[in-house]
């Protein structure tokens, strides 16, 4: 894999993430990925938010009774994040060297990060590392199939009658792309494929409880509209794992 710097593009369009994907602006988040975070982390008491952005996880798990730590490489996020206030408590932290004892915390949580972290195996380490036993690894991912570098939706009006699908990449390869989110918005995203990150996972001994593929929320598929096969082609994928006492 080719090495790409993906912390300063964080930092240059953290704004751009925090206006279009925050406090209510983005429909996934709002629809699904909120309510999924707090039904699954419910009652957990101590909780590390892995790459929080702006804390909008860090805020709604704490909101219902957790003592949540929110850790982010981006200062411009951090500073964000304390600005915008509530009761976690924000540090910055690259997510292969937290700095955090050994079995400190009940769960972890990491929503859409690792598709932007290159040391994987550190990282999923590090998670199993600051867990204690029993406790939940809650991740997050783009589903590896849209995240596959190529995909995207075809119109093809050769075919009669004419068809959309969903075209699939070179899923099996793993690479790094900068990809425009936006426009003149590049960051970085680390395709791999689930396999990939299973087995890291549990070479760590964070075991894989549950599986989740939701369909894309309402909101979403309203947006796109004109692509009929939407509501069928999983966007987010969400691994509950837990530690072992073996770790």
């Amino acid at each position: 894999m080719n090495e790409v710097n993906s912390l300063d593009p964080w930092e240059k369009h953290a704004q751009w993430w925090q206006e279009g994907f925050t406090e209510g602006a983005d429909e996934e988040y709002t629809e699904q990925i909120l309510p999924l975070a707090s039904a699954l982390l419910e009652g957990y008491n101590e909780v590390l938010d892995l790459g929080a952005g702006e804390g909008q996880i860090s805020r709604l798990l704490a909101t219902q009774g957790s003592q949540v730590v929110g850790v982010d490489p981006s200062n411009a996020q951090m500073s964000e994040a304390q600005r915008r206030g509530g009761s976690p408590t924000y540090l910055r932290s690259l997510a292969d060297g937290l700095p955090f004892a050994d079995q400190s915390f009940d769960a972890v949580v990491a929503c859409l990060v690792f598709e932007h972290i290159l040391s994987v195996d550190e990282a999923i380490t590090e998670v199993a590392r600051v867990l204690r036993p029993g406790g939940r690894f809650l991740f997050f991912l783009n589903h590896p199939l849209i995240q596959t570098p190529d995909s995207g939706w075809v119109d093809d009006q050769i075919m009669e009658p004419p068809e959309q699908y969903w075209r699939i990449g070179a899923y099996l390869g793993e690479s790094i792309e900068m990809e425009e989110v936006d426009k003149d918005v590049f960051l970085p995203y680390v395709h791999r494929p689930l396999s990939r990150y299973v087995n890291a996972l549990a070479e760590a001994g964070l075991m894989l409880q549950r599986m989740h593929e939701p369909a894309p929320p309402e909101g979403f598929l309203r947006r796109v509209g004109q692509y009929g096969s939407a509501a069928a082609i999983p966007r987010l994928l969400v691994l509950v794992t837990e530690r072992t006492d073996s770790v």
